[in-house]
This record gives structure tokens, C-alpha cells and sequence, in this order.
């Protein structure tokens, strides 16, 4: 199985940057949709957002819409999320993960995706 590693996680102030990327081991791995999620401790788990094969981006959460933009690079297999203006909040651990297919109602659910990163800790503090 095609594993997923995620990069580009750490500490940063409020109102700084930070790209994570998702790259996938396989350079020929082009997933139908890339997922972006995250977990802050003691919270649900929730659905940042994706993008799909073709590179259309879909379904910001309303917390994260005009602050994170995804984005993806099949020649390198990987997709990134790219984060600005971060927020306190916004401390939590991040995570990709693909699936074989998702019709638009579908993709924020995260039982539908069968390959999933190992995460990488995003913490904002002030």
C-alpha cells in the first residue's frame, strides 16, 4: 500500500505561515481526492478541505476558508496545504489521506479514505 507522509508541521507565532505537504512513497500515486483533516485534543476530528486528482479544491471549512489554500503537484505526488494567518486555534495535529472516490456529499467523511498519513503537529501559540 501506498503510504502518505506528511512534512512542514511545528511552532509558530499567531498570524505566521506554514506549508504542509502529503507526499505519497509511490512517485505514480495520483489519488482520485486528497483530504486534509485535523484533530486538536479533545476535539472531533474535522475536514479542512481536498482536492481532487484534476487539482479542483473543494470544501474549506468555514474556519480555515481565506486563510489555507490546497494545492497539489502530480509529477511529485504530492499535495500541499499551505496556512496563513494562523490562529491559536488552529493548534492541532494534521493529517492526509486519499481515497479511491467521493461524490461531493461524501468527501468531508473521513470513514470513506483508506490511506492516511501518519500526521504532523501544527501548534500556534501567541
Amino acid at each position: 500500500q501506498v503510504q502518505l507522509v506528511e512534512s512542514g508541521g511545528g511552532l509558530v507565532q499567531a498570524g505566521d505561515s506554514l506549508r504542509l505537504s502529503c507526499a505519497a512513497s509511490a512517485r505514480t500515486f495520483i489519488p482520485y481526492f486528497t483530504g486534509w483533516f485535523r484533530q486538536a485534543p479533545g476535539r472531533e476530528r474535522e475536514f479542512i478541505g481536498g482536492i481532487t486528482y484534476a487539482g479542483i479544491t473543494l470544501y474549506y471549512s468555514d474556519r480555515v476558508k481565506d486563510r489555507f489554500t490546497i494545492s497539489r503537484d502530480n509529477a511529485k505526488a504530492t499535495a500541499y496545504l499551505q496556512m496563513n494567518s494562523l490562529k491559536l486555534e488552529d493548534t492541532a495535529a494534521y493529517y492526509c489521506a486519499t481515497t479511491d472516490y467521493c461524490s461531493s456529499s461524501e468527501c468531508s467523511t473521513g470513514n470513506l479514505y483508506n490511506n492516511w498519513g501518519q500526521g504532523t503537529q501544527v501548534t500556534v501559540s501567541s
